[in-house]
């Protein structure tokens, strides 16, 4: 060595060694700051989404609440009423005149596609086709084509039961969530669903993108062509509840004006008989979201699955009414609702040795537990699902409203529940895994569970399975195994939060039941993008949507800062303005570590939280507007009953009344008349959807707009979001 760096070539060498190592060094250290961004910038996104399913659990079950226990004179009880009814229409015997499509004709001029039934693999090779070049199907088409899937589904069992062979590769895909370029993606790399090419599709088909309905009727249509071939599983998101939120109603009434509410209540019936889980060779056991220390596939595979029109409430027996049959008397009353044959299905029933899981006892809410509290009064309960919901503690107007629950002909006398079913479904469409042994609800969603690895290995044993694959987490690569390789999460849709910000990836899977990933970018633009451009891109995303969480919440974190400031000199510091975010928000974000992103100059460290907000000085009305905005378009939906668009003042006072009154800043009627009148931007009289969430669209373009180098609203900002 000595001989070889005393020569010139040896030290030219050892110089290049150096500088080799320097550059690896230094660039090792890059990619693991921009691993760093961006793995930061994943917790911000998933901690939102994740808040926001569990305001919409919380906001249902608050509803839930109200509609057992208060009488019908109940304005509040009125408005909220009929999301309840889901199958008042399928208990009909005109069901099927009711959703008859013979009466709709097709005009000439219609340009789109056409479609023949039976339908034919032409047919559905077709539709994707069309849809490819943004043709849109004619309704007659659609409620046709719904039709003959409400028919099929019914037929079919809960749990698939699938094989390979040796000439078949089973293709499985995870959440797609509307996003039809990726499906597109998938069949151009893979080829169309066939015999030769079956398909299991895990759930998540809507909301949240574009083209929602599109992926349904593409899969329905293939579904009809190759029954056996083509398998589709519910996800948490086949939901008419969880779509009021998350954008597909609103997709379906904009694109079909006059037949939407059909085309929507049609679909409710769909997602309620969809299977729950597929099964490949007895081996490998496919649901949407996991298990629990309770799964029992037996039980699951016994279950009448389309009693669960929405798996945030679990469906109940009524008492008998006057001519002594019950609510689910007349249901199976209605001749259209035909029992499931068992000798028509094509699973096996899965035996499993009972076990009981003792779960850990944590201080957590999940959607089963706001259901199980069955020893507190009306009134207390009310005020505690107040509280869960994010409501105020208040509660004396409505407590006026309460009065002896069987007064109510509707609403009937509880009997019995179908508790242990429900929550086995809940557990299945909701949970995720976590590296820590044992079983704890899940509190982040507010549904389901959290289930460690000695729950898969046990469940598994139990039911003599290989693998669990599960869809329900956008993981950044498209995919990911945890719990010793026994768990897989699959999921499809790429540019979930944003563009760059994941990978879509399905599987491969032959008779050896060896998965083969397949990525890929549904968005030609992320392709050209560098690492860093990518990361920087998501990130910008990512900030300004926890920048609007600090606006909505703004009240709140003055408050918690001025705790921390006792002699209120306006000044907290970093530390201590990492802990109030923390408790205000609950994100479970490093918010010293994003400190440098979301905060400007300080001095001597310490941070003047007046001067932070001066920029959000935006009054109090708006505030509590843009906070509550997700949960003010979900009710404004539903008490849309005619899913028309459109709701009076009067329905706008009342819409306000139902949530203002129980939250922590109270709203005069004057003021919010006020509001309706300079929201009605034609002077119509009345209040459009796309009117009302333009308010909300005008306060992101300002806050999109904002230099977050806190700067002051100037007098023009703030008078263009009043208006």
């Amino acid at each position: 060595e000595r001989v070889v760096s005393s020569s010139p070539t040896g030290i030219t060498y050892c110089k290049s060694m150096r500088a080799a190592l320097l550059i690896q060094r230094w660039y090792r250290q890059y990619v693991a700051r921009l691993e760093m961004r961006r793995r930061c910038t994943w917790n911000i996104f998933q901690s939102i989404e994740y808040a926001g399913e569990q305001d919409q659990i919380k906001l249902y079950n608050f509803f839930g609440y109200l509609m057992d226990h208060f009488t019908p004179a109940s304005s509040e009880r009125n408005l909220i009423s009929h999301i309840f009814r889901e199958n008042n229409i399928c208990r009909n015997v005109d069901w099927e005149r009711y959703f008859c499509y013979k009466s709709i004709e097709v005009p000439k001029l219609y340009s789109g596609p056409h479609l023949s039934f039976p339908i034919t693999c032409s047919n559905a090779a077709e539709l994707v086709e069309a849809f490819k070049n943004k043709q849109q199907l004619h309704s007659r088409y659609v409620l046709q084509l719904l039709g003959e899937t409400w028919r099929l589904l019914r037929i079919l069992p809960n749990i698939s039961q699938i094989s390979t062979c040796h000439s078949k590769e089973i293709t499985i895909c995870g959440d797609l969530h509307g996003h039809l370029e990726d499906l597109l993606l998938v069949f151009y790399k893979n080829g169309l669903p066939s015999s030769e090419k079956p398909y299991v599709f895990n759930g998540d088909f809507v909301d949240r993108g574009k083209d929602s309905l599109e992926i349904l009727l593409i899969l329905f249509s293939f579904l009809l062509v190759y029954p056996n071939d083509v398998h589709l599983n519910r996800g948490n998101h086949e939901d008419h509840i969880v779509n009021l939120r998350y954008g597909f109603t609103k997709e379906v009434l904009g694109k079909y004006r006059l037949h939407g509410k059909k085309i929507l209540k049609l679909l409710q019936k769909i997602f309620s008989w969809l299977p729950l889980a597929t099964v490949i060779d007895n081996k490998v056991l496919v649901l949407h979201g996991g298990i629990s220390d309770t799964t029992d596939l037996h039980l699951i595979s016994r279950v009448d699955r389309h009693k669960y029109v929405s798996a945030l409430r679990p469906p109940k027996r009524k008492r008998q009414n006057r001519s002594g049959m019950t609510d689910s008397d007349l249901e199976d009353d209605d001749p259209t609702a035909k029992p499931v044959d068992s000798s028509r299905r094509r699973v096996h029933s899965l035996t499993h040795s009972s076990s009981t899981g003792t779960r850990h006892e944590v201080q957590r809410r999940s959607l089963q537990g706001l259901n199980n509290r069955v020893t507190c009064s009306v009134e207390e309960e009310l005020k505690e699902r107040r509280r869960q919901a994010g409501l105020s503690q208040s509660y004396g107007d409505l407590r006026n409203s309460l009065a002896n629950s069987d007064s109510d002909p509707d609403s009937g006398e509880l009997l019995e529940s179908y508790g242990d079913e429900w929550k086995q479904i809940v557990d299945m469409l909701w949970s995720d895994p976590m590296p820590q042994d044992g079983c704890v609800p899940n509190e982040v969603r507010g549904g389901g569970c959290y289930w460690g690895p000695d729950v898969t290995e046990e469940v598994l044993r139990r039911h003599n399975l290989t693998l669990l694959i599960r869809s329900h987490e956008c993981k950044q690569e498209g995919y990911e195994f945890c719990h010793n390789r026994r768990v897989l999460t699959i999921f499809s849709a790429s540019n979930y939060y944003e563009v760059g910000s994941n990978r879509g990836a399905y599987i491969r899977m032959g008779p050896d039941l060896v998965p083969h990933f397949i990525q890929y970018q549904a968005n030609r633009a992320t392709r050209a993008l560098t690492l860093r451009q990518s990361v920087g891109r998501t990130e910008r995303s990512a900030l300004r949507a926890l920048r609007e969480k600090l606006f909505a919440h703004k009240s709140d974190l003055i408050s918690s800062f001025q705790e921390y400031d006792p002699e209120n000199t306006g000044l907290i510091s970093l530390g201590h303005w990492a802990c109030a975010m923390e408790a205000v928000l609950r994100l479970g974000l490093p918010w010293r570590v994003l400190r440098t992103q979301l905060v400007g100059d300080t001095l001597d460290g310490m941070l003047d939280y007046h001067l932070w907000f001066r920029e959000l000085s935006i009054t109090d009305l708006l505030e509590t507007m843009y906070k509550h905005h997700s949960n003010l378009e979900t009710i404004f939906r539903i008490i849309d009953t005619d899913n028309s668009g459109l709701i009076s003042f009067e329905e706008f006072r009342q819409t306000w009344k139902l949530l203002s009154s129980h939250l922590q800043t109270e709203i005069s009627d004057e003021a919010i008349s006020d509001l309706a009148v300079s929201i009605d931007f034609n002077k119509d009289g009345s209040i459009d959807i796309n009117e009302f969430m333009e308010a909300f669209r005008l306060i992101e373009k300002i806050l999109g707009h904002i230099d977050y180098s806190y700067r002051p609203l100037s007098i023009g900002d703030h008078n263009n979001i009043m208006t």
